[in-house]
């Protein structure tokens, strides 16, 4: 099994002795705003979780650094709604680079970014890649969505606050899924003044036209079976650990081979 250490919890000493021959792991999330029946840290949480679970069961490489959550993205599309704290695209990406290439400066010279949020997914792609070409990292990037397979799980593996999301937090969480009557999440949304912007709400909706399921208002067979979709998800991620990103498939990118 592979050692796991958090970055937090160590000496700067104790980081120089294993920073050359360690894997980096990095997780990264949003403080946003998902619905009426989720906690606004959701996907940091699952990034986190999916993170230190993955890092435990891993066997390869032979030492794995867990650095403290990034719990800030690129959240602005969920402004309207309220309850978001949310960094410009432009900001997510200088701080994610920062973080990099003081890594580097530490003496890293491997890293993971675990991305759970989708607002991320491209700023996260580019700041891997400055660090490749900056600083020499062998760096990598995945959404937790884009490592699982659908078939997997029996359902959807995307969506905004929807039954994926809503069932790892029953798995990881349960006391942070409020069950929310039917008839709030609708007037929630709908009433709320948005101005030039109320188109979004539509749009909200249609991509969480489950958001009644997620929130618990039907059977919970039609839900993503929980724990199956949290060993699952720590099964992709463990995968990209056993790899230890051996090789570059373009700037700042892992082959999964």
């Amino acid at each position: 099994m592979s050692i796991v250490r958090r970055w937090d919890a160590l000496t700067r000493d104790e980081l120089r002795a294993l920073t050359p021959g360690a894997l980096l792991v990095v997780p990264v999330g949003t403080t946003e705003q998902h619905g009426p029946h989720l906690a606004t840290g959701t996907d940091a949480l699952i990034a986190t979780a999916v993170a230190e679970r993955a890092a435990a069961a891993a066997r390869a490489p032979e030492t794995i650094l867990l650095a403290p959550t990034l719990a800030y993205g690129a959240s602005d599309h969920h402004l309207p709604f309220g309850g978001t704290l949310s960094l410009r695209v432009e900001t997510f990406g200088h701080v994610l680079r920062d973080l990099l290439a003081s890594a580097a400066a530490a003496g890293v010279r491997r890293a993971f970014v675990l991305n759970g949020h989708g607002g991320n997914k491209a700023a996260c792609a580019i700041a891997v890649a400055e660090a490749a070409r900056a600083h020499g990292l062998l760096a990598a990037t995945a959404l937790v969505s884009d490592l699982l397979d659908p078939a997997a799980i029996d359902g959807p593996a995307t969506g905004h606050a929807g039954s994926f999301e809503t069932s790892l937090i029953l798995a990881l969480d349960p006391d942070l899924v409020s069950v929310v009557p039917p008839n709030v999440v609708r007037d929630r949304l709908t009433r709320r003044e948005l101005g030039d912007v109320a188109d979004r709400v539509k749009v909200w909706v249609d991509f969480n036209k489950d958001l009644e399921t997620a929130a618990g208002e039907t059977p919970r067979a039609d839900l993503v079976d929980a724990g199956r979709a949290v060993e699952e998800v720590e099964e992709d991620v463990r995968n990209w650990l056993h790899a230890q990103v051996p090789r570059r498939s373009g700037p700042g990118r892992a082959s999964r081979e």
